[in-house]
């Protein structure tokens, strides 16, 4: 194939054929990965897209034969699916190195330390800092989910997910309770009783001037102005 010419007619064919050929290579490959938290089906078409690109980037010229080129192109392409797609979370590409760097550190220090390395070790093993070791270690746990069905451990038949608490929109209201009462306090008194009469004792307009002693009209004016000025005081906590 690599004889010939780009365009030639045989191309298709003889790259399939070299695809086909060295299939039990990739499964083989991907074989060396399972158990690790990927579907087996996942691995097999990430180690093929590995060699279809061995097969399509191969120079015989440069005299390495084609496996010796074949196998790290289909390793790096399953440990790019490791590093890029089985992260929980997304994380930067920095985080993910780093962690790597850290577990790397691990394996190397804990023999000689006969115990695990503390941050600071680890740190000085990498020639990093103590916060980005931390940072690192915090950025690891999103490598790994847990699911939301998973039993709680007190045995009850209860389901992690039934553990988290729902949303409280209340909280988002209680600065802006406070801020009411505030901004209501600075309304003269009759503003104050107009207000109070209308929205806390659910009185008609008409009910209200009967009340205060003015006209349904004047009650009207009155509660827009209150509300006009309510708006102005609360509108740095509405944004």
């Amino acid at each position: 194939m690599a004889d010939l010419p780009a365009g030639h007619p045989s191309r298709p064919g003889l790259r399939a054929r070299a695809i086909e050929a060295w299939l039990p290579l990739a499964g083989h490959l991907a074989g060396r990965y399972a158990g690790r938290g990927e579907p087996d089906d996942d691995l097999l078409q990430t180690a093929v897209v590995g060699l279809i690109k061995a097969v399509d980037k191969f120079d015989p010229g440069l005299g390495t034969d084609f496996a010796g080129y074949a196998i790290p192109t289909v390793l790096g392409e399953i440990k790019r699916h490791f590093r890029d797609r089985t992260w929980a979370i997304r994380v930067p590409r920095r985080l993910q190195e780093l962690r790597r760097a850290i577990t790397a550190a691990n394996g190397t220090l804990t023999p000689g330390l006969c115990r695990s390395p503390t941050v600071a070790e680890i740190a000085a093993h990498l020639g990093i800092t103590e916060e980005e070791v931390l940072e690192g270690l915090e950025g690891a746990r999103a490598y790994d989910a847990a699911s939301l069905s998973v039993p709680v451990a007190d045995g009850d038949g209860s389901e992690l997910g039934e553990t988290l608490g729902g949303e409280d929109h209340g909280f988002e209201l209680a600065e802006a309770r406070v801020a009411l009462g505030l901004a209501l306090a600075s309304l003269d008194e009759r503003g104050q009783r107009i207000l109070t009469l209308r929205f806390y004792g659910n009185l008609t307009q008409t009910e209200i001037a009967q009340q205060v002693g003015i006209s349904q009209m004047h009650v009207s004016r009155l509660i827009g102005r209150a509300l006009a000025e309510l708006r102005g005081r609360l509108d740095p906590y509405a944004a």
